[in-house]
Formats: structure tokens, C-alpha cells, sequence
């Protein structure tokens, strides 16, 4: 009899492995198709080398393996445990006195060991692939555009140069009607180059760019000194041929050294995110204390030879006899002690002084500190989220498999239209989640698992209710 089950639940897995490929594969390319959407503008027409659009692609697709795998395993659950109802197998199988959660444990250890793959996976390999894709990303920002001239606009592209061109032809390379507005530097004047016409050749590999200009003239712009005074002349040349050359060094692909960058949230693992957070913390702690040692808003009171006590600030506010006068009558003790108003006067300065210093200092301990807690939240947030997700392979079996069996349709439409109805409520309950942990309106814990809590008990009474006659009803129903 042993051996019946184990044949089961190989079988079992068997027809998952099918489904459970097609959706991840599916998900896989549908997220792709999103992201090449998203970013075609940044990628097309800035000349970019196939490889690198290439390892872009490949850096992101870490991030889509983590989302589509756990919604691989919900679909496949749902066509695989469906098709079983569908076939009569399930009902066969309980005639034999099989019990349905025979057929769940299989797969459920799949999505044990699924789950920590993608645990490994989130905090090992997808840190350094957000870190790459990251560094491709600004890298590609700072690229500018080629040497790209249009007939009729003006192409400001090269830095110190504008150009505007009437007519191209034989491919860009020969230009009519040609100008060029160089601006000024240390090396040049400013100045205005027309051209009949010109020509475009490139050297080095492209590097440098040689613009040759026939027929037309040269207005610069040249500063002279008359009568002591600096004035600006124009200066006319004309020309029968002229050349340009430009550096365009500038406009090819530089690549930068991820590592050399600084890391965020996205692109570090939970040992480097606890360490960071436990430094955060010391750093709260820190700035708590040094309120609660900071004794400088308050004067202490000394002894005197005769045993009366006297303020600290009181001995450099003596004056001579002849220049004090009558002490004003205050609702203060510590002016009502003070023998003159000039004391007075500077005493209550004094501490207005002192209290402004505190208000100031625990305004800005209060702005690092809170800053500091954001920090910890956004940090905490990721934390949980590493495990959070890949939780979800164990989720979506418990979840899948009964209302697979329940619904008793095994084929992909089914499968699609309530796997998109978990996931949609699923993935943005972890989206609101995060955006409200990272606010701090609630707990980094409570914003990554409580949707995980909330299905994974769904999933359990499921659960129970296919492989045992309890129901809900029962618990009042016995009452009565």
C-alpha cells in the first residue's frame, strides 16, 4: 500500500512540471514585453552596442524571475489539481480511501524547496543583478545622442557648437547651406560660420569628426581696448575651405564599475541591510542621549564662602555700585534675586540664549532621528520582503490545490481567471503594503506578511475541508 501514494505523487508532480513551465515561461516573456515598453526610448537611438542592451535585459530578468515563479506555482496548482477533478481521479481516490492531502504534500514540498530557492536567489544573486542593471542605467542617462543632423533644426548635441543645415544628401555626408554658431571659451572667441556647402568624414573609429566647409565666411566676435575702455569688434573673414574638428568621445558609451557605486535598499542582501539597520539604531540611540546629557539650557548654582548659593552666570554679571540700579519685580525667582536690572536684563538674555540653543538642537536631533527611522523602515521593508515573496510558493499550494479541486476545470482559462483574481489582490497588497511601511503607517512586518497571513488561512481551512468533513457550519450547528 506504500507504494501506491508514492506512485501518486509522482504522478502528481509530473503534471505540474508541464503547466508550471508554460506559466513561468509565459510570465516570464509578459513581463519582459513590459519592461522593453517601459524603456524602448532610453535603449533605441542612442547607438547603444547590441551586448549591452543584451546584459540590461539579462540584469532585469532576475528581478521578473522572483515575481513570476511564485505566480507560476498558483496557475499550474489550479490547472494540475483541476484537470485531477475534472478526469474522476480524485473521486476514484477517495473510494479508495485515499485521502486528498496525499496528493497536496508532494507538491507542497516542491514550494517548500521553491520557496528557499528563491530566499537564496533574492539575497544572493538579485542584490548584484539590481546593482549591475542599476549601473547600466546610468550609464545609458548619461550617454548623449550621436552626431544625429536633421535638415531645418538645429542640433546642439556637441558641447560649445550649434549647427542648423538646409540640405543633406548622399547619406548626411554632403550639407548646403550650412551654419555654425561656436561658442566662446578659453581657447576661441565666439564667432558665426556659414558654408556654402560641406562635407562630413570621420576618423579614429569614429572618435573624431572632421567637418570641411567650402565657400563662406567667418563672424567673430574679438575684444579690443580703446581709450582705456574694452570694447567688442566684429571681424569678417571669408574662406574658399575650412575645417572643424570635433571630439565626439564624449558621445560614445562609456561603462562604469558597479561596484565603485553607491547601494540602496534594492541592491543589498540581509546581511548588509541588518548591519546597516543595527548602525541606524546606535545612531537613534546616540542622538537620544546627547539630549538627555546635554545640560548647557540651565545655569547651575554655586556655594558662596558665607554658605549662600549663587548662580554660576551671577559672578560675570557683577557691575560697580555706581552703575547698578533698582532691580525690576519679577514673576521669576532667579530675577528677583538679582540686585540690578543690568544683571537682570543680561541674566534673562542669557537664558533666552541658552533655550533657543536647545530648541535648535533638538529641532535637528529630531530631523536626523526621523530621518534615521525612515531609513530603518525602507530597510526593514526589503528585509521582509526577501522572505515574504518567496513565502508565497507555500501560499499558493495550499491555496491552489483545494480550489483546483473544487472548481474541477483543469484547463488554462479557468486556471488564468482565478489565478488573476488572487494575484491582482496579492501583489497589491504587497505594493500598498510597502508604500505604507515605508511611510511608517504600519509596521514593516505587519505591510509584507499580512497578506501572506490572510490567504495562507484561507489556504489552510481549504486545506482541511477537501481531506476532512469539518466545516464552518459545524461549530454552531452542533450548538443547536
Amino acid at each position: 500500500m506504500r507504494l501506491i501514494p508514492n506512485k501518486l505523487q509522482l504522478d502528481v508532480l509530473k503534471r505540474h512540471a508541464g503547466p508550471f513551465v508554460f506559466c513561468f515561461l509565459t510570465l516570464m516573456f509578459l513581463l519582459l514585453m513590459q519592461f522593453l515598453i517601459l524603456y524602448i526610448d532610453m535603449l533605441v537611438g542612442k547607438g547603444l552596442p547590441l551586448g549591452i542592451i543584451i546584459e540590461l535585459i539579462i540584469t532585469n530578468l532576475a528581478s521578473m524571475v522572483v515575481l513570476a515563479m511564485p505566480m507560476a506555482v498558483l496557475v499550474s496548482c489550479l490547472m494540475a489539481f483541476g484537470k485531477i477533478t475534472e478526469l474522476n481521479e480524485l473521486a476514484a481516490l477517495k473510494a479508495a480511501g485515499i485521502n486528498p492531502i496525499h496528493l497536496v504534500k508532494p507538491v507542497l514540498v516542491a514550494g517548500i524547496l521553491l520557496s528557499v530557492f528563491l530566499v537564496w536567489f533574492s539575497n544572493d544573486v538579485l542584490p548584484d543583478a539590481n546593482q549591475r542593471a542599476r549601473s547600466l542605467f546610468i550609464d545609458i542617462r548619461l550617454k548623449k545622442p550621436g552626431f544625429d543632423l536633421k535638415p531645418g533644426e538645429f542640433y546642439d548635441g556637441i558641447d560649445g557648437y550649434t549647427f542648423l543645415v538646409q540640405d543633406m544628401t548622399n547619406e548626411s555626408d554632403t550639407l548646403r547651406d550650412v551654419t555654425v554658431y561656436q561658442q566662446p571659451n578659453r581657447n576661441r572667441k565666439e564667432a558665426f560660420i556659414k558654408a556654402q556647402k560641406g562635407r562630413l568624414e570621420s576618423e579614429h573609429q569614429g572618435q573624431t569628426m572632421n567637418l570641411y566647409l567650402h565657400d563662406g565666411s567667418i563672424l567673430r566676435f574679438l575684444d579690443r581696448r580703446k581709450e582705456g575702455k574694452k570694447i567688442t569688434v566684429l571681424e569678417e573673414t571669408d574662406f574658399d575651405r575650412y575645417r572643424i574638428s570635433f571630439d565626439l568621445s564624449d558621445l560614445s558609451f562609456s561603462r562604469s564599475n558597479p561596484q565603485e557605486r553607491s547601494r540602496n535598499d534594492r541592491t543589498m542582501n540581509v546581511q548588509a541591510m541588518k548591519a546597516l539597520v543595527d548602525s541606524l539604531h546606535e545612531e537613534v540611540s546616540s542622538q537620544k542621549q546627547l539630549i538627555l546629557d546635554n545640560d548647557n539650557y540651565f545655569v547651575p548654582r554655586t556655594q558662596t564662602e558665607d554658605g549662600e548659593q549663587q548662580s554660576v552666570s551671577r559672578r560675570f554679571l557683577t557691575q560697580p555700585d555706581s552703575l547698578k540700579k533698582a532691580p525690576y519685580s519679577s514673576r521669576y525667582v532667579a530675577l528677583n534675586i538679582l540686585d540690578s536690572k543690568s544683571e537682570q536684563r543680561t541674566l534673562h538674555d542669557l537664558t533666552l540664549s541658552k533655550l533657543r540653543g536647545y530648541q535648535s538642537l533638538v529641532e535637528d536631533v529630531s530631523v536626523d532621528t526621523e530621518w534615521r527611522i525612515n531609513k530603518i523602515a525602507r530597510y526593514m521593508v526589503e528585509i521582509h520582503k526577501k522572505f515574504a515573496i518567496p513565502f508565497a510558493c507555500i501560499i499558493f499550494v495550499l491555496l491552489g490545490a483545494p480550489i483546483g479541486m473544487f472548481t474541477k476545470r483543469g484547463n488554462l482559462g479557468y486556471a488564468a481567471l482565478i489565478g488573476a483574481l488572487f494575484l491582482t489582490f496579492y501583489w497589491i497588497s504587497i505594493i500598498q503594503g510597502e508604500k505604507l511601511a515605508d511611510r511608517m503607517f504600519i509596521a514593516p512586518a505587519t505591510g509584507m506578511w499580512y497578506s501572506n497571513v490572510l490567504l495562507g488561512l484561507v489556504g489552510l481551512y481549504l486545506v482541511i475541508r477537501i481531506s476532512t468533513p469539518f466545516k464552518i457550519t459545524n461549530l454552531w450547528s452542533d450548538r443547536d
